[in-house]
């Protein structure tokens, strides 16, 4: 069995935030004290050339596709701390041509007159967790910015990217959260008006969900019933639509030509490396190996240099369901070709399975490709239950 390459990513998980928030079941730590921001650089890099050296046959000489640098709240390093990091970072690995670069922000005011600093540092994509227009709703979220404070760090952002020096970013993203506790239809509606306005070339608008080990998971709070969360998606949908943005992905929306290519690349069972606490990485081997990994959460551990903590193999069985987990979550056709040169897998294996999925109308079927339906969105779960293996 003999796998086609994909493109190679590089995720770096930076754990510290100002403070945990309620519903965050990321791995993450409340700042206490001064980040060790220098050491934990260092860290970064060693763990790389760890990775490096221990799955060289993967890498082999395949540029980075682009680099998502989250967490925690990444924008609390400093510029140099970044761009030392990115700097560090091509010196071992080739970056392409068109690489992207995103960093994570919170859209508070110190944060955001960070931004040109890490432009300047190499970042061309900032991702802004505003959440909520709703002062309110970020108190009870959690969140440490208001309002007006992110509607200013959206317009640090869109002044950047209209700048066109050597040192801008060419695209900015909103995350933007709706189902919130006691959230009405129209202040759902209304939260994602206001982001409409601010026109970001990328919207990702998604569901609170209550994740366990979370605050809110202890107290769970009042949270709007069913009915409400299918009007809130449907009518935002709709305006969402009818603003120029185009659904990609579950959550993800964007205008054309502005979908993050980094999230592209997982959802597309691509590879990507991982360093960092806790981060998860995978990665495909032209011998027909693919394997997965995840790195030492707890900072402590990580930075006594215990990077790796467990690295597993994708076992044949399982790859037809790791591959449609991740395929199915964007609206895009999937070509049948792209399943086997991934997978190492020929089509008959699962022939069945497929044709069970056509006669449900989960999916549509041409000669190349197959197309999730609006109907198979509906039943997302269990038409991947059909390719979990028993």
């Amino acid at each position: 069995m003999k796998l086609t390459l994909p493109p190679l990513s590089l995720y770096i998980h930076i754990p510290w935030c100002v403070q945990k928030c309620p519903y965050c079941d990321f791995n993450s730590h409340g700042q206490r004290g001064e980040i060790p921001e220098q050491e934990y650089v260092q860290h970064l890099l060693a763990d790389l050339l760890q990775d490096l050296t221990h799955f060289r046959e993967s890498i082999q000489q395949r540029p980075l596709h682009s680099i998502f640098i989250g967490g925690g709240t990444p924008s609390l390093f400093s510029a140099q701390g970044i761009e030392f990091l990115l700097q560090q970072i091509q010196q071992v690995i080739p970056f392409s041509e068109d690489i992207e670069i995103t960093l994570e922000a919170n859209p508070g005011t110190v944060e955001a007159e960070r931004f040109k600093g890490f432009a300047k540092a190499g970042v061309t994509r900032i991702s802004m967790g505003v959440q909520s227009f709703d002062n309110e709703k970020l108190r009870v979220l959690g969140r440490i910015h208001d309002s007006q404070e992110a509607k200013s760090a959206v317009g640090f952002a869109r002044s950047l990217m209209e700048n066109k020096t050597p040192h801008n970013l060419t695209s900015f993203n909103i995350d933007l959260m709706h189902g919130l506790p006691n959230q009405t239809v129209e202040q759902a509606l209304d939260d994602l008006k206001q982001a409409i306005l601010l026109e970001p070339p990328h919207l990702s608008w998604y569901q609170l969900t209550i994740e366990p080990n979370t605050l809110f998971a202890s107290r769970p709070p009042k949270l709007p019933d069913d009915d409400d969360l299918w009007d809130i998606f449907e009518q935002g949908h709709q305006l969402l639509t009818m603003a120029g943005y185009i659904q990609y992905e579950t959550s993800a929306y964007a205008k054309p030509g502005y979908q993050c290519k980094h999230n592209l690349n997982y959802w597309r069972f691509g590879d990507y490396l991982a360093i960092g606490c806790g981060a998860h990485g995978k990665l495909s081997f032209e011998n027909g190996k693919i394997i997965r990994y995840s790195k030492t959460k707890h900072p402590r551990g990580y930075m006594r240099g215990e990077y790796l903590y467990e690295q597993k193999e994708v076992t044949i069985a399982d790859r037809p369901f790791e591959f449609f987990m991740n395929r199915f979550r964007l609206l895009e056709a999937v070509p049948k070709m792209e399943f086997e040169c991934l997978t190492g897998l020929p089509l008959s294996a699962i022939r069945q399975d497929i044709d069970w999925a056509v006669g449900q109308k989960y999916l549509l079927e041409t000669d190349r490709t197959w197309q999730i339906t609006e109907h198979g969105k509906l039943f997302l779960n269990t038409l991947l239950e059909r390719f979990l293996v028993d």
